[in-house]
């Protein structure tokens, strides 16, 4: 990291660890879920007042807690992202601060670099060709509806979901994204989730369980799976099964915007091909971290804790540094707006 992104880096490291207090795009939804028939405009609480959405689709968002818009990433971009995730896979670069995960069925003594051994890379903040994702007009024109215009890109994955062994290891249990994020308040994040290819259920789409996101933040554990479970795959132990699911068929480009309160999560991927998805947390600057210590998040806390002394071979490390690590701010993260 050069002198200048160390120096901005930091000043974003001290102002949130300081903190305690609290182009024409067409846009449609994704219809046929829940009833806006009861809504009332006075119960705005997870969208903001602006041009951007109509009515009908603030009322939906508002009522499900997600919404699909369509077409919002060109072709063209989805391929030069394609392109740099298949460089980082060959080693050709090396971004900082990038973690390559492997799916749990393939043995590290099988891994060789290349796409069909990742199976996800995360905090791609150091790559500036993939960090064009969270900077795109027509992602931050949508993000502002849910954060506000002081946006912080916090969180970025390159999902490359991968055709199942036979394990069951490619499916991602049910989960809310905020157990994942140590900063409120929740109505404040969001998360921008792009197709970059046709994506259903039989390459493992994304299911969202709608009006979920009215809810808390429930316990996460990992889901007692005969074929093993990934690296951090926690999943909600307990949750009303009798709450209808919504897949979400999506065509390349098309872009789901969803609360961090949303049960969601994806299943097996059965094709003999990669599903790849592009994706950021964005939130309003104004976030406060918070300690979750005796909170549901602790277990979390415990296991990154022990996964950043392996890595760095701390022999000490706080709360703060922990959750600092967690969001991984660094270099452009302070700001993308």
């Amino acid at each position: 990291m050069d002198p200048y992104r160390a120096s901005a880096a930091l000043r974003v490291l001290l102002r949130h660890l300081g903190c305690r207090s609290a182009g024409t795009v067409i846009a449609r939804h994704t219809s046929g879920v829940g009833s806006l028939a009861s809504f009332h405009p006075q119960q705005f609480q997870y969208t903001r007042e602006n041009n951007v959405l109509s009515l009908e689709q603030r009322k939906f968002y508002e009522g499900n807690g997600f919404l699909v818009i369509k077409n919002l990433v060109s072709d063209a971009d989805i391929q030069r992202f394609r392109n740099e995730f298949e460089r980082i896979c060959r080693e050709e670069v090396k971004p900082f601060g990038l973690l390559v995960m492997r799916d749990v069925s393939i043995p590290k003594s099988e891994y060789v670099p290349s796409e069909k051994m990742i199976s996800k890379v995360q905090d791609f903040q150091g790559d500036e060709e993939l960090f064009r994702y969270c900077t795109l007009p027509e992602i931050l024109k949508y993000v502002e509806c849910f954060t506000g215009p002081n946006i912080m890109a916090m969180h970025t994955m390159l999902i490359n979901k991968p055709p199942d062994s036979g394990k069951k290891t490619s499916r991602h249990p049910l989960h809310q994204d905020l157990h994942y994020f140590p900063f409120r308040p929740s109505n404040s994040i969001v998360c921008a989730w792009t197709a970059m290819e046709h994506i259903d259920r039989n390459n493992g789409c994304l299911a969202v369980l709608p009006g979920t996101h009215k809810g808390p933040l429930k316990p996460h554990d990992y889901p007692q799976w005969e074929g093993g479970v990934n690296f951090i795959f926690h999943g909600i132990q307990d949750y009303d099964k009798n709450n209808a699911r919504v897949h979400l068929v999506m065509e390349k480009g098309d872009t789901v915007f969803f609360h961090p309160l949303l049960i969601h999560g994806s299943g097996r991927n059965k094709s003999q091909g990669f599903r790849k998805a592009i994706s950021c947390h964005f939130a309003d600057a104004n976030c406060h971290y918070i300690d979750v210590e005796g909170a549901s998040q602790e277990n979390l806390e415990k296991e990154l804790i022990n996964m950043l002394r392996k890595k760095h071979g701390f022999k000490d490390i706080t709360l703060k540094v922990c959750l600092y690590e967690m969001t991984r701010m660094f270099g452009d993260f302070e700001g993308v707006s």
